[in-house]
């Protein structure tokens, strides 16, 4: 289940162009650990705005927590603020775990163990000390200090393939956008006399490229640098270093209703060392909202003890810990189940990490890469694993490569974000800006003609972006409207 938070108006502003209705109004939600309710965060938005973290403090619902632990969280906001998400902020933060950094800034025992490891644990989808402090630092700089109302959350009313993402795909295949389903890139082709990626491989196939936009996970650009001309190059091998994480997906059908006080809930602290959620699909889902019975879906991350597992054990397991939760579903039957596993699917950003992760930009200078695991200086990367810091990194990355194609009139664009309330921004450095500009000339660098003649492309030229998701569509929006020149043709290959 994907969560979409207040300041993703990236995505907001999406389904607006598309002229669709997917998401749920404003929805509170909660967070458990072993011992019972811990947190339930109200709406945020419909409260007074308190100046940064005062409200986030003030407004939260703490059940157990006393005050006096919840105020040896205030250091930690030295930590953050000092996180400015440069080159030399990640190197001096990535070094060590997020248990050590709120260990050094002084947080107690209590708020570690019972909420800001948890939300750490869910966030990062991995256990505080296995969690660089970089990547905890943006996290909880982008959804908790940034705006008292960022961690408010609406949800997709169904499946984001059918309220989303299909919707979106028609919309790119009226622009010419070509989808190519079943294929898998398994090489590239290098012409020597052009210093570029000619073709791309994908089995028995071939394709020819003028740019290509990698947008996969860690584990899927592994496995091709393992059996491409990628291994040759060094800032590919650096990848082989990084890890991703284990994801299992349980939904459960009971055989009454049992009442869920909050549409989405965290936890961790069960004795094991995953994370999980747990969400009331009769609120979220449109074709659940009449059913008789309570339907409930669990996502568990860091789910390496539950993949061996028979669906059985499973079931019994995520039936346990929802009993933790809420005691009615002890007395409930499951009738029915679904589950789901996805090894490897998500970035596990371990301490020492940020060092082998890349660029959007790459020592081919046609091969371009996408993705919430691709450093960059905007913003919006602060966000991370979220889909709307994609949006501006990919716009970022499709940038680049028309920079290198030359194919399009260059004009200003902003991908901006709302980062810092007042507040919180008076303590921030000057110098620092968090408005990505790309500024340039009124008329084309170059002529597309003699463009093509220099390099020897041909008008069936094509941009290919591989990818896992299908949430890589979004890396192509920007070009898809307007910034390509029209004869560019597109072909998004999906491996799924």
């Amino acid at each position: 289940m994907q969560g979409f938070w207040y300041p993703f108006r990236n995505i907001f502003s999406l389904v607006d162009e598309l002229g669709i209705k997917p998401f749920t109004g404003w929805m509170k939600s909660a967070q458990y650990s072993e011992e019972g309710l811990e947190v339930e965060f109200p709406i945020f938005q419909d409260l007074n705005q308190l100046p940064t973290p005062l409200g986030t403090l003030f407004y939260t619902q703490f059940s157990r927590l006393p005050l006096v632990d919840r105020l040896t969280s205030l250091p930690l906001m030295a930590a953050v603020i000092d996180f400015d998400n440069t080159d030399v902020a990640w190197r001096k933060y990535d070094s060590i775990t997020a248990r050590e950094l709120f260990k050094q800034f002084g947080c107690s025992e209590r708020l570690y163990r019972n909420v800001i490891g948890p939300l750490v644990q869910v966030g990062l989808f991995a256990p505080a000390e296995q969690c660089s402090a970089a990547a905890t630092l943006g996290i909880l700089y982008f959804i908790i200090l940034a705006h008292q109302k960022n961690f408010d959350l609406v949800w997709c009313r169904g499946t984001l393939r059918e309220k989303i993402f299909e919707p979106w795909m028609d919309s790119m295949r009226t622009r010419g956008c070509e989808f190519l389903d079943g294929r898998r890139v398994t090489d590239f082709i290098y012409d020597e006399e052009r210093c570029c990626i000619s073709d791309v491989v994908c089995g028995k196939e071939t394709y020819s490229a003028g740019a290509v936009v990698l947008a996969v996970g860690i584990s899927t650009l592994q496995e091709l640098i393992k059996n491409s001309i990628l291994c040759n190059r060094e800032e590919f091998l650096k990848v082989l270093n990084l890890a991703s994480i284990d994801v299992v997906s349980v939904k459960l059908w009971f055989d009454k209703k049992v009442t869920v006080p909050n549409v989405s809930n965290a936890c961790s602290g069960f004795g094991d060392s995953l994370a999980w959620t747990f969400f009331d699909l009769n609120k979220i889902y449109d074709e659940h909202k009449d059913d008789s019975a309570t339907v409930i879906q669990a996502d568990f991350y860091h789910a390496n003890e539950l993949m061996p597992l028979k669906d059985d054990q499973v079931v019994a397991k995520a039936v346990s810990y929802l009993s933790k939760c809420i005691k009615d579903f002890s007395t409930a039957t499951v009738m029915d189940h679904k589950i789901r596993r996805f090894p490897k699917s998500l970035t596990h950003f371990f301490p020492g990490s940020y060092k082998y992760m890349m660029r959007g930009f790459t020592s081919f200078p046609n091969l371009f890469m996408a993705g919430d695991w691709i450093t960059t200086r905007h913003g919006s990367w602060r966000g991370l694993m979220s889909p709307d810091s994609k949006l501006p990194t990919g716009w970022s990355t499709i940038l680049e490569m028309e920079a290198f194609l030359k194919l399009f009139q260059w004009r200003k664009m902003n991908l901006t974000l709302k980062h810092c309330a007042p507040s919180t921004e008076d303590l921030m450095k000057s110098e620092r800006s968090f408005l990505y500009q790309i500024t340039s000339f009124s008329e084309p660098i170059i002529e597309y003609e003699d463009f093509l003649r220099q390099y020897q492309y041909t008008y069936q030229s094509s941009v290919f972006i591989a990818t896992t998701l299908l949430n890589c569509c979004i890396d192509i929006k920007d070009a898809s409207t307007g910034f390509v020149h029209k004869v560019l043709k597109y072909r998004l290959i999906n491996t799924e």
